[in-house]
């Protein structure tokens, strides 16, 4: 006998939710504009919230007048559930391409966390008679389908994540106990164009507010600013949809809509972001306008504005904040620009979505170039060769164009908004070329990217993520192939320097491509926030770390600065590689050469000012007199004459600092925009005259201030000083870049030095040897299983006071990877504050050590350590001549990296977050002869060969000398 059981159709009331359409009920898209004269009423706040497990989990009587909600949770509006509750409404999920439910699409899975919104509200006394115009609602961001319903009224539902969507609601409004109930779906058709490498977070995320329309009021508008740079006057022209007049009192202009007004101006660039305040006044309304008079153009194969190429020195930035998500307020934004501004940045691309529109408002009061990228993303096809790809199925192509028009429509009057791109690793297809056309014929006024149509068919540049420095240098030079119509556009690399964990490397090199060849005009850093959550358990949590079925570890922890908006090292590294002035010379001839490399902006914000330094400590300071030089120029500046009692024999250099003369709109007066030394001198070798002889006694051999075990010859104290385990160290935690992506296997160092064994060399003794003035112990160093190893010699000897080692490596076998570092590690006791000669502040390696300025340098241990999210190498400071810690110094011939942290190496390396670090009693402090660079193969090309450490012989030495 068999049974056979039919399932049940599903429930119509939640057939939207699974529709490809972009919804219904909702107005067409027009401009944002953040205040008028007519009243608004900001919804934000706490809402009662029921959290369902399945889209039809719940009937529709909660969002009827007079439903009981007393015993419902509450949330914060703006926000998003999971991030609220302490767990109690499940959690975030992270996936960067894989889809964390079946590809079946449009279908999603029935276990559909559903979230029910309700809140009541009361309109203001001052709320104009309801008989007085009508209403919207606007939504300015719900995560990922939303029905609404006002006082029982079914008003319409929508996708569009990252996208503003209002309903005409004033016949629906009373005066008191309005009922305003939100149902959000976490999965529907729409999550597939949102695969946007980030956290998976439903809710309403973004304001919510109720606007006032009153009779003869704003509806759209588009404000076309643009300038004439051969005879600087800018044309004034607004399009509305309502007749009215135009008023910008500063330049004199009151005119009719539609009619256009040609004056002289100052333009608007991000460099000098000169905004004039206007006003669009109709029957009913009056807008506040910032009019900002610009040109962009495709001209001579280059990306122009205002007649000018520009160099993009930009960021991919994701909204972020670590406890509420991308759930942002306008000082959080704030503080990103800032932070942008003052670290040189000078482009962002909104990846993968458009931002909150006040960040758009922020980017042309400071002034940003801004890539708008459309609400898109289908990354995760490619796991079935974009098989069913909705880009190219033309179901679809109605949610594509609507998500194109509402991003068009919402931010067209932004002055910053230079370029829109269709969207994010989506494949190529028919709906791709529909959003091209028609964000072409509604705005000539910018530029088309999307990084994925290679053959540019439907773009105005050719823009790529993570092309090695070989391939840029090859586009630079027109010498890529492709199209013909590629091969006379400009190129971007759209992603590029991948800051994961530490780095990224290289990117000084690709500055140096985009510098030398007109037609590479820079890129945007893969990104600009780590996507860290605040966690107890982990100080941040990644992906993984609430037991997502899928996920991607960390790689959502790849910012430039860390989720408390702290910068990395990689920004201080991205802000010297960027800088707008060039301060260059050799010191030869008493001149230091600056160069201008701002786009638009002359010199004239900018005072000079210089140091004579000597051994890393200024001996005389003073301003230096540079011209206002003009975009481009250069000019040989006379230094003064080195001060008349500055040391012979010591290293010297002058320091040049380009600083704001005055405060500015985004930094405080004597912020350092730029810097360069010029060396005079160098710094004499350190060296020992060996001429104390080692002597045995009671098992011990003392050689000057050392004493050494006479049987192994380990190195036990130098001056009655502690000195633990002193031997050569070839291992490091592998950085995220170490590790590398899984598409280049070859140079996933971290994962091949951990194969062949780096992380647990045996050490060999083969002799001790006292000789007349020398202590000589040979050991061989090698991993197990493996027939490679490093025969290593430690050379010590004396003059009495100081105690000096000369590390002599030769390699044996035949080593086909390089080594992630070369030195020796030891161990002191009661170690805390570290004084050095060298580069710092902040760490630096062979291909991140552009923003080491050289110099004398204070700071304790803990401070020595950089808080990577996932704990890897870090910390260590580059050039270093010599470091004082412990009672010890040591200084090294040639220059080192000195590394110290309260936790060895394989202790770093065995750490997952950073609360799985526990300080030893024990400071192990690195020595390195050499260390392997960074690059940034986390999602993008490993260390040029030039920052390798190959295996060859060495020697190396330090001198140590006791002190109090």
């Amino acid at each position: 006998m068999s049974f056979r059981t039919t399932a049940a159709s599903p429930a119509t009331a939640t057939d939207y939710v699974e529709d490809v359409s972009p919804g219904s009920g909702a107005l067409p898209p027009r401009a944002w504009y953040a205040s008028s004269d007519a009243g608004s009423l900001s919804l934000n706040g706490s809402w009662r919230f029921r959290l369902s497990p399945t889209a039809d989990g719940a009937d529709d009587s909660f969002a009827e007048p007079g439903f009981d909600a007393g015993d419902w949770a509450e949330v914060t509006v703006p926000g998003h559930w999971v991030l609220q509750g302490d767990g109690a409404f499940g959690a975030p999920i992270y996936t960067n391409v894989l889809y964390p439910f079946p590809v079946d699409p449009p279908r999603v899975p029935t276990e559909n966390p559903t979230g029910d919104h309700l809140h009541v509200f009361d309109l203001p006394s001052d709320w104009p008679d309801l008989s007085d115009g009508g209403a919207v609602l606007r939504f300015d961001g719900v995560e990922s389908c939303a029905r609404v319903w006002l006082n029982g009224t079914d008003i319409g539902e929508f996708k569009g994540s990252r996208l503003a969507h209002e309903f005409a609601v004033g016949h629906l409004l009373k005066p008191g106990g309005n009922v305003l109930a939100v149902r959000v779906h976490q999965w529907s058709a729409g999550s597939y164009l949102e695969d946007q490498d980030q956290w998976w977070l439903p809710g309403i995320f973004r304001d919510v507010t109720l606007l006032h329309r009153p009779a003869g009021s704003v509806l759209d508008f588009f404000v076309h600013s643009s300038y004439d740079h051969t005879s600087g006057e800018g044309t004034l022209r607004v399009e509305s949809d309502v007749d009215g007049r135009v008023t910008v009192p500063e330049l004199d202009i009151d005119v009719r809509t539609g009619e256009p007004v040609t004056v002289a101006v100052q333009p608007w660039t991000a460099e000098t972001p000169r905004l004039y305040d206007g006003e669009l006044v109709t029957e009913g309304e009056r807008v506040p306008l910032r009019i900002g008079f610009r040109t962009v153009e495709l001209a001579d194969g280059l990306i122009k504005v205002n007649g000018k190429a520009v160099l993009f020195k930009g960021v991919n930035r994701h909204e972020w904040h670590p406890e509420k998500g991308r759930s942002l307020d306008l000082e959080t934004m704030r503080a990103d620009v800032l932070l942008m501004k003052r670290h040189n940045v000078n482009a962002v691309r909104t990846s993968h979505y458009p931002p909150h529109p006040a960040f758009l408002d922020l980017c042309d009061e400071y002034g940003l170039w801004v890539i708008d990228e459309c609400d898109l993303e289908t990354h995760g096809f490619t796991e079935q060769g974009w098989r069913d790809n909705p880009v190219d199925d033309d179901r679809w192509t109605p949610a594509l164009l609507d998500r194109a028009s509402r991003m068009v429509e919402r931010d067209k009057n932004h002055p910053s908004v230079v370029i829109w791109s269709l969207g994010n690793e989506a494949g190529t297809g028919r709906g791709l070329t529909a959003m091209a056309e028609w964000i072409h014929g509604r705005d000539s006024s910018r530029l088309v990217h999307y990084e994925g149509d290679w053959d540019c068919r439907d773009t105005d540049m050719y823009s790529r993520m993570y092309a090695d420095h070989a391939e840029t240098e090859r586009i630079g030079r027109h010498l890529d192939g492709g199209t013909h119509k590629r091969r006379q556009l400009p190129f971007i690399l759209c992603e590029f320097g991948h800051a994961m964990g530490n780095g990224p490397g290289g990117i000084a090199d690709y500055q140096r491509i985009f510098e030398a060849h007109e037609r590479t005009q820079g890129g945007f850093i893969w990104e600009w926030i780590d996507h860290g959550v605040k966690d107890e358990r982990f100080g941040y949590a990644y992906g993984g770390d609430f037991g997502e079925e899928l996920h991607d570890g960390n790689f959502v922890c790849d910012g430039l600065i860390f989720p408390d908006r702290t910068p990395s090292p990689g920004l201080l590294e991205y802000k010297k590689v960027i800088e707008p002035v060039r301060i260059e010379g050799d010191g030869t001839d008493g001149t230091v050469r600056v160069t201008n490399a701002y786009d638009f902006a002359d010199l004239s914000a900018l005072t000079f000012e210089w140091s004579y330094d000597v051994d890393g400590t200024a001996v005389e300071s003073g301003t230096l007199a540079v011209p206002a030089l003009a975009p481009g120029e250069s000019a040989d500046v006379k230094l003064p004459a080195p001060p008349a009692d500055a040391r012979g024999g010591a290293e010297s250099q002058w320091t040049v600092r380009a600083l704001l003369a005055d405060e500015s709109a985004w930094g405080e007066r004597g912020h350092q925009v730029a810097w360069g030394q010029v060396p005079v001198a160098a710094r004499p070798s350190p060296a020992v005259t060996a001429s104390a002889a080692p002597a045995v006694a009671d098992g011990v051999i003392t050689l000057g201030p050392g004493s050494f075990d006479a049987r192994t010859g380990a190195l036990r104290s130098i001056g009655g000083r502690e000195v633990r385990e002193l031997r050569l160290d070839v291992w490091r935690a592998p950085t995220d870049n170490d590790f590398g992506a899984e598409w280049q296997p070859d140079i996933r160092y971290g994962v091949l030095w951990r194969q062949l064994g780096l992380h647990r060399m045996r050490h060999r003794l083969d002799s001790v040897e006292s000789g007349e003035d020398t202590l000589t112990v040979r050991t061989r160093v090698a991993p197990a299983a493996a027939e490679v190893a490093l025969n290593t010699e430690y050379r010590w000897t004396s003059d009495g006071d100081r105690l000096q080692l000369t590390v002599s490596v030769v390699p044996e076998g035949e080593w086909k990877l390089p080594l992630p570092r070369l030195g020796i590690r030891l161990g002191l006791s009661e170690a805390d504050r570290v004084t050095w000669f060298g580069g710092g502040p902040g760490e630096g390696y062979p291909d991140t050590k552009s923003a080491s300025m050289l110099g004398r340098w204070e700071s304790t241990v803990d401070d020595l350590q950089t808080p990577y999210v996932r704990p890897q190498e870090n910390g260590a400071r580059a050039d270093v001549r010599w470091a004082e810690i412990g009672g010890l110094r040591v200084d090294g011939d040639p220059e080192f990296w000195f590394t110290a942290r309260r936790w060895t190496s394989e202790q770093l390396d065995a750490a997952d977050h950073r609360t799985d670090l526990t300080p030893t009693d024990t400071v192990w402090v690195n020595l390195d002869h050499g260390q392997q660079g960074i690059g940034s193969q986390s999602c993008g090309p490993g260390a040029l060969p030039q920052y390798l450490l190959r295996v060859a012989p060495a020697t190396f030495t330090f001198v140590f000398t006791a002190i109090e």
